[in-house]
């Protein structure tokens, strides 16, 4: 049973590729170089994506010519001043060179911005099936309430749907079936017109509309078998189409077993059945109807709970979390537009809405897509999905935000990662800190996890994604409220062991099967197994695992440990767990974390591994200079 359950989701696990489409236009306009040498650019992108396979690249145009300059992030170079300031304007924020760059704050010599990076290594169509953002493998493990056979059942079901609708949804499926259409009418034609001739029809060609009308009945089958036969017979036009597909069917077997057996004693019975055989035709009326309501309803599955903007002719996943603040998904092309916001829609609800008035925040680091559409006024953080932005990230975003706000009053903001809600909703609840609409992290947190979320649909919580996520939102609430904007004073540590809590049941239960990475500015440093750098010391009694590294390297600002295991099964980061922090706020040479507190445990459907006692213990070193 557990092998069978395991080769049913390894199967239907979500693949991962991407495309992007732009409109035709000239790249003439496009802004030119920032010269400020006061403004705090950090990963923010001017200018026309490319599509490339190669490093991140960062682009930059003039009224006549396009300039390209590729180079990898550990050579983007710009840092923000923590110059004292004179009060909490966060105009007061500017950038210097990095070059011997100190202040009583420490040495931020090594500090780097990214300078809009963008990574438009597009890899081919995204699959339909895979629903992206990998929400059918969420929906999957999400099965983990209730007794084995019930999840199993759940589990095969869930599978089921996922296969109709990959098969209702395919390009090919709906081909043939505007194909048949056109075959059908032919043959109606051809039987009507050749009835009472001598012409001898051959008898597969008399199958045709008997085939068509079982293809059109299996079209309707899965379709009320995705959709559900309350929603799906809801709509006048699918039960209409339904009706007119079974009579079909009907009339095409009953014709089929009457003509071919009894047809020289009732001949005329086919005077009425043919004719009848062209209500057909009204399913090339109701296939556009079909298409546009099947992606409405794929989108609405994607997005789940989230709100929705559903008005003046839209339907897009779009939330105002303030009057001048917008979070959203993706804005997609091509096939992904099909269960995401079509970037279409979403340039003309913005030029309808905030024409003149809006400036776009990109934070994924996967994917990009043409300013053109939004003229221009993009601004892109290279983020990793379900990680964090650095301190530098978060201010200058905050700045970038508020001198366009300062501009003009109608002046709004729209910001999103891929589905909206965590790079997103860190980045917002950033800025709301920043500008003093709240005061607390956590004030900030709940604000922006009550407006993303539709409780009429559903209570599920649709705020920032990751403990460390909400970490990070912490940390910077202290460095505006303790240092009034400043970066942190550096601290330089280094790790010398991890104690991991209630481990039995976790891997192989006694850590042997452990390997740790340590990254920084998104490069692995370092990296440790039972074989190498490490110690793993087992106390059963305790139920803990001690692991002493051994040659860990110097470790400061933004750091990220990941967890790995042959015997897990992985999540968010392609990892069993992680988490990130900042060495700056690490009181006491110690950091624990609970459950709760680490990412992907803190999932309701990894508890069946991690137990309510799971946490991770970090002990350092300061290393003073």
């Amino acid at each position: 049973m557990k092998r069978l359950k395991d080769n049913l989701y390894g199967w239907f696990r979500p693949q991962k590729n991407k495309v992007m489409d732009a409109p035709s236009g000239s790249s003439d306009n496009t802004d030119n170089v920032r010269s400020d040498p006061n403004e705090l650019p950090s990963g923010i992108h001017h200018g026309v994506t490319h599509e490339s396979t190669a490093l991140p690249e960062r682009t930059t145009g003039t009224a006549d010519r396009t300039r390209t300059e590729s180079y990898d992030q550990s050579q983007l170079e710009e840092v923000i001043c923590v110059e004292p300031l004179e009060g909490p304007s966060l105009n007061n924020v500017t950038s210097v060179s990095s070059e011997g760059l100190s202040s009583e704050h420490g040495d931020l010599s090594e500090l780097k911005e990214v300078v809009c990076a963008k990574d438009s290594n597009e890899s081919g169509v995204e699959q339909l099936s895979s629903l992206d953002d990998g929400d059918v493998e969420e929906q999957l493990s999400n099965l983990n309430n209730g007794d084995e056979d019930t999840k199993f059942l759940n589990l095969c079901c869930v599978v089921i749907k996922g296969i109709a609708y990959m098969i209702v949804s395919s390009f090919a499926f709906r081909v043939t079936g505007i194909l048949l259409v056109f075959v059908d009418v032919s043959t109606i034609i051809m039987d009507l017109l050749l009835s009472n001739s001598t012409v001898y029809i051959p008898v597969e060609h008399r199958f045709v509309s008997l085939a068509a009308a079982a293809y059109f009945s299996l079209d309707v089958s899965l379709r009320v078998l995705v959709e559900g036969i309350l929603p799906y017979f809801s709509d006048v036009f699918n039960f209409l189409d339904a009706a007119i597909v079974l009579v079909t069917l009907l009339l095409e077997v009953v014709y089929k077993a009457f003509g071919f057996t009894a047809l020289k004693y009732v001949p005329k019975l086919t005077v009425f059945t043919r004719p009848l055989r062209l209500f057909v035709l009204l399913r090339a009326v109701n296939l556009d109807h079909q298409e546009r309501h099947l992606e409405v309803l794929t989108r609405r599955i994607v997005s789940e709970n989230k709100r929705r903007y559903e008005k003046d002719g839209f339907d897009l996943d779009l939330t105002y979390v303030t009057e001048r603040i917008i979070a959203m998904s993706f804005p997609s092309s091509g096939r992904q537009s099909f269960y995401r916001n079509p970037i279409k829609e979403v340039m003309r609800f913005l030029d309808t809405k905030h024409p003149d008035h809006y400036q776009v925040y990109n934070l994924c680091s996967e994917k990009a897509y043409d300013p053109r559409y939004f003229h221009h006024r993009v601004r892109q953080y290279m983020i990793d999905d379900h990680n964090v932005p650095s301190l530098i990230e978060m201010l200058a975003f905050s700045r970038d935000v508020e001198k366009w706000m300062a501009q003009d009053e109608k002046n709004i903001i729209v910001v999103h990662c891929k589905g909206g809600k965590g790079r997103t909703g860190t980045m917002i609840c950033a800025y709301l800190l920043a500008s003093e609409q709240f005061t607390t992290a956590e004030d900030s947190l709940n604000y922006f996890g009550e407006q993303r979320t539709d409780k009429s649909t559903s209570n599920k919580y649709q705020g920032i994604e990751t403990p460390s996520q909400s970490r990070f939102v912490g940390y910077f609430a202290q460095v505006k409220n303790t240092y009034n904007l400043h970066l942190p004073p550096r601290k330089i540590l280094n790790i010398n062991k991890f104690v991991i809590y209630s481990i039995h049941g976790v891997g192989k239960g006694d850590g042997s099967d452990l390997e740790i990475q340590i990254m920084m500015k998104r490069k692995t440093v370092f990296s440790c197994s039972a074989s190498r750098y490490c110690k793993i010391v087992h106390d059963a009694e305790s139920d803990t695992v001690t692991i002493n590294v051994f040659n860990s390297p110097f470790l400061y600002d933004e750091v990220k440990v990941r967890f790995l295991s042959s015997a897990l099964p992985r999540y968010y980061d392609n990892c069993p767990f992680y988490f990130w922090f900042h060495t700056s706020f690490i009181q006491d040479n110690r950091l624990y974390l609970s459950r709760n507190e680490l990412d992907n445990p803190h999932k309701p459907k990894t508890w069946k591994i991690y137990d309510s006692d799971f946490a991770v213990e970090v002990c350092f070193d300061e290393i003073k200079l």
